[in-house]
């Protein structure tokens, strides 16, 4: 083995703080070998420590060692408690979503077992009414939704998402505790002949028991023959009626500079529609707001998330007194 040998040190200043020397205290030969601890400590003052300490020797002459707001506990005995508290909360919350999914399955089997005359649907009853949350699910899945197939008024063009009155329909629904869901199938530009093509596919998927039809407009800005809008809104009344759903038809007009008759005409067509079809008619969607520009978007036709309101309350006036629960 190598030993370092000493060197002279250098004299140190008073200081807490010693600039660097020629030569170090140490030397060690060769260059690799065993070190040994200084032979007098250092002087060097270090920052108090930023993670709490603990006191071996002078309790009392402790600065603060953590912040006033943490406590200390015991933490063998915590941590299991907190560990069981957690794992029984997981099992909990497991259970109670096992148990909904089968409330909403019992839901859909006792709606469907009616073909059967002889089997004991009471044995269902009981099974969904001793689950937790069985009530609500049964419910909720019990009563078809209301499917809204339209064009942009009711796809929030230019508005935020959730703002437009379809999305304002729903929430009343929900503050009236009317547990109904409402699809919102509306796209922009959609016309009558897009409607038409598209209602079998959504009244198969959805199962309605509502439909609100809002498809017209984009018919009269393209300059589309009446009596095709006509034919479309008359099928996808009666496929929506031939789904077991109840149909709202809602109406639109045209601006006057399309003409006294054209317009008459294209006004006229979705009351002989509802009237022929055993349909419920909202008049107007956007009564109360044609001649209002200031609730408009800066094209003119769209209105804007002020007027979405006055659109439902204009569709919730002959609505909202049919929409009852069973």
């Amino acid at each position: 083995k190598t030993k370092p040998r000493l060197a002279p040190r250098q004299t140190a200043r008073w200081s807490s703080v010693r600039s660097k020397s020629d030569s170090p205290n140490t030397l060690t030969e060769p260059s690799v070998g065993v070190s040994r601890p200084a032979m007098m400590p250092s002087s060097v003052d270090f920052p108090e420590p930023d993670a709490p300490i603990m006191a071996t020797e002078l309790p009392a002459g402790t600065l603060k060692l953590m912040l006033s707001s943490i406590v200390s506990q015991p933490s063998a005995s915590l941590t299991r408690l907190e560990t069981l508290s957690t794992t029984i909360a997981l099992m909990i919350a497991l259970l109670t979503s096992l148990l909904t999914f089968a409330a909403r399955r019992l839901s859909h089997l006792y709606s469907s077992i009616g073909r059967f005359p002889g089997f004991p649907k009471y044995l269902l009853a009981i099974l969904i009414a001793a689950t937790p949350g069985a009530w609500v699910a049964a419910n909720e899945a019990s009563i078809p939704p209301i499917l809204v197939v339209g064009d942009s008024l009711s796809a929030e063009y230019g508005l935020r998402r959730g703002s437009g009155w379809v999305a304002l329909f729903g929430a009343r629904l929900q503050k009236e505790k009317r547990p109904f869901q409402v699809i919102n199938a509306s796209i922009s530009g959609e016309t009558t002949a897009g409607g038409r093509s598209r209602i079998d596919d959504l009244l198969k998927q959805h199962k309605p028991g509502w439909v609100l039809i809002e498809l017209g407009g984009n018919d009269a800005l393209r300059g589309l023959d009446l009596a095709g809008t006509e034919s479309n809104l008359r099928y996808m009344v009666q496929a929506s009626r031939k789904a077991k759903a109840r149909v709202v038809l809602i109406g639109m007009m045209v601006p006057p500079n399309y003409g006294k008759t054209y317009g008459k005409q294209f006004a006229g067509l979705f009351e002989k529609v509802a009237t022929t079809e055993q349909a419920v008619l909202v008049p107007f969607l956007l009564e109360g707001l044609a001649d209002r520009l200031d609730l408009f978007q800066a094209d003119r036709i769209h209105p804007t998330e002020a007027a979405q309101q006055r659109m439902l309350d204009n569709v919730w006036s002959v609505t909202g007194p049919l929409l009852k629960t069973p």
